[in-house]
């Protein structure tokens, strides 16, 4: 990533708002302005590094003449004891994008992390693991990046880019077949061709689905057994998603029934931060 769109410079300057304010008093009580400093960004544990790119960005919004080498490219696998980035310039400069690049760099590297477990665990099959829109407000931009960075895909971005009819959509739109029909409708009114994903619950509602113009079929919460049933009722007529009880125990055998996608919300929403440090000297 060679430039930083709009939308996360936002993101940043946000982050860097909310935790400088009016300045960093204790820098500059105690550091002098003419002072110089090297940042070594260390890895304290086996996972995969993500936003580099991004803390880079930190350091330069706070000073551009902060210098910033990438050692380990972003969704690259790393280990205890690695150097992910060398950072120098002013001291006080250091000290005050320190903390903001950290919680970026070591949030966004925990979400890699997972996805790689994640992908791992089904790259037998042809099932892709996607992420959800359970993710911290604000921040989905990094988030989702750091999905792909670890080696599985997007789903929608939000509300305004697929439509994805839930149990609630379809209790107050009457049934799965007059939410989709209306969903179709829209897209015909407006002249877009939004993907159309619904919420099965069980096998009957999988055969409703079936009868319309859905693009997706969502599993949801089907056991194995199931799943594997409604894989061969849909037999390639449309892609098919398998949602709910996802965990890395269990994400192998759903792969195995057939399925398209896996949309896990733990990616995003139960993140284990991955453990880096900045280490400065002079």
């Amino acid at each position: 990533m060679n430039k930083i769109d709009k939308n996360i410079s936002r993101i940043i300057s946000s982050a860097l708002k909310e935790d400088v304010g009016n300045g960093d008093i204790t820098t500059k009580a105690t550091i002098s302005k003419s002072k110089k400093a090297v940042g070594k960004f260390l890895v304290k544990a086996d996972g995969v590094i993500a936003g580099l790119e991004i803390a880079k960005a930190v350091f330069k919004t706070v000073d551009p003449k902060i210098q910033f080498e990438i050692k380990i490219k972003d969704g690259s696998k790393v280990k205890y004891g690695d150097v992910a980035a060398i950072v120098w310039g002013k001291a006080q400069s250091l000290l005050t994008a320190e903390r903001t690049s950290l919680n970026i760099l070591q949030r966004m590297s925990g979400i890699a992390t997972s996805a790689n477990a994640y992908a791992e665990k089904v790259k037998h099959t042809k099932a892709k693991v996607i992420d959800t829109r359970k993710t911290v407000p604000g921040l989905r931009t990094l988030d989702k990046m750091a999905v792909k960075l670890g080696g599985c895909a997007n789903h929608r971005i939000g509300l305004y880019d697929m439509f994805l009819i839930k149990d609630n959509h379809i209790e107050v739109a009457g049934s799965i077949t007059k939410a989709i029909e209306a969903c179709v409708k829209y897209n015909k009114k407006h002249r877009t061709k939004f993907k159309i994903e619904v919420e099965t619950k069980n096998l009957k509602e999988v055969e409703e689905a079936l009868k319309t113009k859905a693009d997706i079929i969502m599993l949801d919460n089907f056991e194995a057994d199931e799943m594997k049933k409604a894989v061969k009722i849909i037999n390639g007529k449309c892609k098919v998603e398998a949602s709910g009880g996802v965990n890395l125990e269990t994400i192998k055998k759903i792969a195995e029934t057939g399925v398209d996608y896996i949309s896990v919300g733990a990616l995003t929403h139960s993140v284990k931060a991955l453990d880096i440090s900045l280490e400065i000297t002079i």
